[in-house]
Formats: structure tokens, sequence, C-alpha cells
């Protein structure tokens, strides 16, 4: 197992940076909501729902996030790690849901012109101010994401990225509105629907593979294989299987040693094995069969 202060210190820097979009999004959701509805703006309010929906998303993580430290156990014996994996399923059917709401909205709207509200000019003002926020706290959170290396929070950090590129088409939206044109206020509120759904889907879809023992993508195998054939007494190796537990690597694997060398030594050439992959890959655990083949004959047990 990799040391548990690494796994602690990354779990701290997650829950450092969940709380901070916590504490903006709530900000943010409240100020676009009551704005939207004093301004008549359908886009405005939608966009602060969407920002809600972040709220409970953050919650999502900072749940899973606690969760997947805990130690193994005797039903988990391999730990925790996939509330993660289960955490970005949410967060994409999250999506899903917020963007289906959205469009649904929209729609009746432009089925029904007369509902349709003459926007004020404050709900462009802040439009653009929630847009700024929104791209600054994106920025932060892939950055922190990328150097803990959590597809959770990398994750989260997208649909922090979805409210931003949502704000932009918003902003637009009541620009037109505010033009004379009142139809693009919920045409707005519709394309943001359209591309929350677009990105929810693949998250939910990813993270559904993973908790299905998906394998880890072949370049990321083939450095695996590479380190393992790199250690010294291993001839070849076989049965290669990978499959995540949150952003770790489980491994399963056959490797082929001389035919002549006594247990102890077989062991001390899987001992090395495991080791070097440990410290090289973001791997929790890695399981060795030890197969004896004649040198030069290719002819091994297995």
């Amino acid at each position: 197992m990799k040391n548990d202060n690494n796994y602690h210190e990354r779990s701290r820097t997650a829950r450092k940076s969940t709380l901070i979009s916590v504490i903006v999004n709530l900000f943010l959701s409240c100020l676009q909501i009551i704005t939207g509805l004093l301004s008549g703006s359908q886009a405005l309010v939608a966009d602060g729902i969407h920002s809600f929906s972040d709220l409970i998303a953050d919650f999502v993580v900072l749940i899973a996030n606690q969760k997947s430290r805990k130690p193994c156990d005797d039903d988990h014996h391999y730990g925790h790690w996939r509330y993660e994996n289960g955490a970005s399923m949410i967060l994409g059917v999250l999506l899903c849901l917020v963007g289906a709401g959205m469009l649904w909205s929209a729609v009746g709207k432009l089925l029904h012109p007369d509902t349709i509200q003459q926007v004020h000019i404050t709900a462009l003002w802040v439009a653009i101010g929630a847009l700024i926020i929104k791209e600054c706290l994106f920025r932060y959170m892939l950055a922190v994401a990328t150097r803990i290396q959590s597809s959770m929070l990398v994750a989260n950090a997208w649909h922090a990225r979805s409210d931003a590129a949502s704000s932009v088409v918003v902003a637009i939206g009541i620009a037109g509105s505010l033009a004379g044109l009142p139809y693009c206020d919920p045409i707005a509120a519709l394309i943001v629907g359209a591309l929350i759904v677009r990105m929810g889907y693949p998250f939910a879809c990813n993270a559904l593979h993973d908790l299905m023992d998906r394998s880890v993508e072949p370049a990321k195998e083939n450095e695996i294989k590479a380190t393992i054939l790199s250690t010294p007494g291993v001839m070849n190796l076989h049965d290669l299987k990978t499959r995540k537990a949150g952003d770790l690597i489980l491994v399963d694997v056959h490797i082929e040693v001389q035919a002549h060398l006594s247990v102890r030594e077989g062991h001390d050439i899987a001992v090395a094995t495991r080791n070097k992959v440990l410290k090289k890959h973001n791997v929790l655990n890695m399981m060795i069969h030890v197969d004896p083949c004649a040198s030069g004959t290719g002819d091994c047990l297995r």
C-alpha cells in the first residue's frame, strides 16, 4: 500500500478546493436567482439554479472524499476508493437532470411567448460578473485536480466550467432580449440546458464503466508492463489485468522467472516487481503470480 500520509494530504487538498467551490456557488446562486426573478430573466434564473446544482455536487464530492478515506475492513479488503467513482457518476447524472429541467422550462416559454417577461439591464451585469467568477473558479479547481490526479475533482471542475460556458450564452441571450428580441432569453436557457446534458452524459458513462471494472487506458497498461519487464529476474509476463478503484489502479499479473530459482528467489523477484510498480505508478495494490520458465525455451508452467 502507498503511504497513508500521501492519501490524507490528497484528501485534505480535495476538501479545501471543494469548500471554496461551495462558498462561491452559494453566493452566485443566490445572486443570480434573486436578480433573475427581479429582472425578469429566465436564463439568469436557470443559470442560478445551475449554480445551485453545483452546491449539491460539491456536497456529493465532500461525502465521497470522506468515505473514500476509510481504511480497509472485513467487507472492503481494497478500501473504499470506489466511492469516488460513484460520486463521479452521480455528478454526471446530476448534470443530465439539471440540463433536462432547463430544456423543459425553456421549451415551455417558447411555446407560450406571452409568458416571456421584459428583461432589465441589471441581469446583464450580473451575468457578466458571474461569468468571470466561474471561469476563475474552474481554472483553480482544474489546477488542483491535475496536481493531485483526481478524476472526481476533474469532473467537478468541468462542472464549474459548464457554469462558465452557460453564463456566456446567458449574457448573449440577455443582451439580445434587451435589444428587442424577447425570444433570445429562453433560447439562451435552452442552449444552456443542452450544453449541460452533453457534458453530464460522458461523466456518468465513464464512471459506470469504471465501477464495472473497466481496464485502464492501453498506454497506461503498457507503462506498467514496461516497468515489470525492467525488473531484474523477470523474463516475461502474461495475463496482465487492471481495474480502477477511485483514481488508483489494481493490478493482477503473472511474471515468468527462471525455473531453477528457489521459492525464496522467485518471491524476492515478485516483491521487487511490486515495489517498483507501486513506486512509479498510481497503483493501490498489485497481485503477482510467479511462473517458472525454462531459460531460452519459452516453456513455462501456467
